[in-house]
C-alpha cells in the first residue's frame, strides 16, 4: 500500500464513481519504492465488486485520461501472466475529457479493449513539469449523454406505430418515413390521426395488387394521408355536430321534466352538466341523479 498513491487518487476529479474505485483500489495496491502493482485482473474485479468486462471497461476510460498504464507479463511459461499497472502520479487533478472515437489519450496511451485481450502499448512521452492542474474543474467533468424528456420518446413511438400500420411488404427508406412524419407533426396534424389514415390506406388498399399500393416514402412525401386526415376531420365535425343536437334535445326533456326523462343514462347527466346545459337542480327536478 502507498499512502501517496491513495492521497494522489483521491485528488483526481472528474471520473465516474466506479471508475473512481477502480482507481482506489490500484492506488492500494501500489508499491512505492517500484512505483508499480501487479494484482491479477480478478482479484481487482472481486475488490472492486464487479463484472470483469465491467472492470475492463472503468480501466480502460482509467487509461484513456493518462491516468494508467497497463503493461503485459508473461508467466515464465511461454503463457501470460497478470498485467502490471503503471500509475502516473505526476497527473494530480481533472482527468481530461475521454477521447472521441476511440483515439488514444493525450499521453499517446493506446488502450486495452474490454476483454482484455489486446495489451496496451506504451506510446506516452514524459509528463515531468506538467502540472494537470485545470482552472477551472467544472469544465472537466464526466459529461452525460443528453436524455430526450419523455414526451419525445411517447411521440417517436407514436412515429414507429404508425410506420407499423403501412402494409409491411411496400415499406421503403423508414428515416425519410420518420422524418415526414415528423414535418406532419409540426404542421400540427395529430400523430394519432396520421395512425389512423395509414390504417385507413392498408384497408382500402388491401384488395389491391403490390403493384398499385404506393411505397411508404412516396406515400408520406405526396402527402397522400392528408385526404385521410381531412375526411377523420369532417366525420368528427358530424358526429360531434349530431352529439350536440343529441344533449340539446336532451337537456329540453330536463327543462321540461318529460316523462322521455327516464331513458337519460347517468354518463348522459354528467355530460350535459359539463357543457352547463342544465343545472344540478334541473336533474334533480326531473328526478335523474347527479
Amino acid at each position: 500500500m502507498s499512502g501517496m498513491a491513495l492521497i494522489w487518487a483521491a485528488n483526481v476529479k472528474g471520473l465516474k464513481p466506479a471508475a473512481k474505485i477502480v482507481l482506489f483500489q490500484l492506488a492500494d495496491f501500489h508499491n512505492k519504492e517500484t512505483g508499480r502493482c501487479n494484482p491479477s485482473a480478478k482479484r481487482l474485479a472481486d475488490e472492486c465488486e464487479m463484472g470483469r468486462a465491467t472492470f475492463f471497461r472503468h480501466m480502460t476510460t482509467l487509461e484513456e485520461c493518462g491516468l494508467v498504464t497497463r503493461h503485459a507479463r508473461g508467466d515464465g511459461d511461454g503463457g501470460r501472466g497478470s498485467n502490471q499497472y503503471e500509475l502516473h502520479l505526476d497527473i494530480t487533478l481533472g482527468p481530461s475529457a475521454r477521447p472521441k472515437g476511440g483515439a488514444g489519450s493525450p499521453s499517446g496511451v493506446v488502450s486495452q479493449n474490454e476483454t482484455g485481450g489486446n495489451v496496451s502499448k506504451k506510446q506516452r512521452k514524459s509528463l515531468k513539469g506538467e502540472t494537470g492542474v485545470v482552472p477551472n474543474r467544472d469544465s472537466n467533468l464526466t459529461i452525460e449523454p443528453k436524455k430526450e424528456p419523455p414526451s419525445r420518446r411517447r411521440e417517436a413511438g407514436e412515429a414507429e406505430k404508425i410506420l407499423a400500420a403501412y402494409p409491411p411488404d411496400r415499406l421503403r427508406s423508414k428515416a425519410a418515413c420518420l422524418a415526414q412524419i415528423e414535418e406532419a407533426r409540426k404542421e400540427g396534424i395529430r400523430l394519432e390521426d396520421l395512425r389512423q389514415a395509414v390504417q385507413a390506406y392498408a384497408t382500402d388498399s388491401a384488395g389491391f395488387t403490390r403493384a398499385k399500393v404506393c411505397f411508404s416514402d412516396n406515400w408520406f412525401q405526396s402527402r397522400r394521408w392528408q385526404a385521410y386526415v381531412e375526411r377523420q376531420a369532417e366525420d368528427r365535425e358530424k358526429t360531434e355536430a349530431l352529439q350536440a343536437d343529441h344533449h340539446q334535445r336532451l337537456a329540453c326533456w330536463i327543462s321540461e321534466r318529460s316523462p322521455m326523462c327516464k331513458h337519460i343514462t347517468p354518463p348522459q347527466v354528467t355530460a350535459l352538466l359539463a357543457s352547463k346545459m342544465v343545472t344540478a337542480a334541473q336533474i334533480e327536478a326531473a328526478g335523474l341523479r347527479t
